[in-house]
């Protein structure tokens, strides 16, 4: 008989935790057979793709350090949209708070002022608030879609970083090469780990993760985002201010990815370069609908994410194509999101729909 998908009045905690589970079950297979299928070693590729990355201390550190952007990046986005207020310009707004706290850093770079790193990164998250501003700007007072303004100010903030580091911020001892000078040791990020590249900055995660959560579930700010995105029409009858949504969602992720990218430039980089981010605000988009929106689900998506992408650089030692490794990141997060349809339906046979409809 013909099967359909009924909501769920409530997820049961089967579905809610066990789909996930089944999902990465079944991507875990699909690797094997896929690995399996293009010669090679499938115990080989799913070792590189899941332990490998964390079997030692300096390989745990990259890891930690790969899920802390996005994780901040995914708090921020996740308070958006669970107002459905979609801040998509992430990545533009890491990239202004590199330059801002980039400016900060090479401005003081003579001057050898201590902790110059914590100005660095005041800087960088300022900036990323001024970038996230301009589409709350132009949502609030014209209406303006701001999906599309904040997406295309990324290739503006692109744009500015590039013509920067070929100008006015590139080094003059640099033989022409379109990079800023190294900063200065005050302006770089204490390490957390010692021989290392794990900064102090992972520090601001749990406080993140906190304040987030906090807001959230124990502020009025917090419960006006939960029922704007709920019930959209209730708000309004309530008298919550549509506008002060938009404004508080889109400084807290600007502030959130420019703090990110202050700590980019003055952590693993050392220094403006034309490419700062490898798309950290792009997946952080994903991490925050892995996470369903909920602070510790997204540092939990943060960190599994961040596994995913390690290990697909791992893998490619084995002779094993980029294309496949993508198709299987691919596959996994596909399978992941595919899992909130469990959580939210329950499948049941045509014939017994009243009784579908009422579990």
């Amino acid at each position: 008989m013909p099967l359909r998908l009924v909501p769920r009045l409530k997820p049961s905690p089967l579905a809610l935790y066990g789909a996930p589970v089944l999902a990465i079950a079944l991507t875990v297979a699909f690797g094997f057979l896929l690995f399996l299928g293009i010669g090679r070693d499938p115990w080989a590729a799913l070792y590189a793709y899941f332990i490998a990355p964390v079997n030692s201390a300096f390989g745990l550190s990259e890891w930690l350090l790969a899920a802390l952007p996005l994780a901040l990046i995914g708090l921020g986005l996740a308070v958006g949209f669970r107002a459905n207020i979609w801040n998509i310009g992430a990545e533009g707004q890491l990239v202004l708070g590199a330059i801002g706290g980039g400016a900060v850093a090479l401005a003081l770079w003579r001057e050898g002022v201590p902790g110059t790193f914590v100005l660095v990164c005041i800087a960088g998250a300022l900036a990323g608030m001024a970038w996230a501003a301009i589409p709350a700007l132009l949502r609030t007072k014209f209406n303006a879609n701001e999906i599309l303004t904040s997406l295309m100010l990324i290739y503006v903030a692109d744009q500015l970083l590039g013509w920067l580091v070929h100008g006015a911020l590139r080094n003059p001892q640099g033989f022409g090469f379109p990079e800023s000078r190294l900063f200065s040791p005050e302006a770089l990020m204490p390490l957390l780990w010692p021989a290392t590249r794990l900064h102090i900055g992972w520090l601001a995660l749990p406080v993140a993760a906190l304040a987030v959560w906090f807001l959230m579930n124990h502020m009025v700010a917090g419960f006006r985002l939960r029922v704007g995105g709920d019930a959209a029409n209730a708000a309004s009858y309530a008298g919550f201010s549509r506008n002060r949504m938009v404004w508080l969602s889109f400084l807290l992720t600007g502030g959130l990815a420019g703090l990110v990218g202050a700590m980019e430039v003055a952590g693993p980089v050392g220094q403006l370069l034309p490419k700062i981010s490898p798309g950290y605000g792009f997946a952080a988009i994903i991490v925050a609908f892995l996470g369903r929106l909920n602070p510790v689900g997204v540092v939990l998506a943060a960190h599994l994410l961040a596994l995913i992408l390690i290990g697909g650089e791992n893998v490619q030692m084995l002779g094993v194509p980029v294309a496949v490794a993508q198709l299987f990141q691919g596959v996994l997060l596909v399978t992941l999101l595919a899992s909130d349809v469990l959580v939210r339906y329950r499948v049941v046979r045509v014939g017994r729909l009243g009784e579908g409809a009422r579990g």
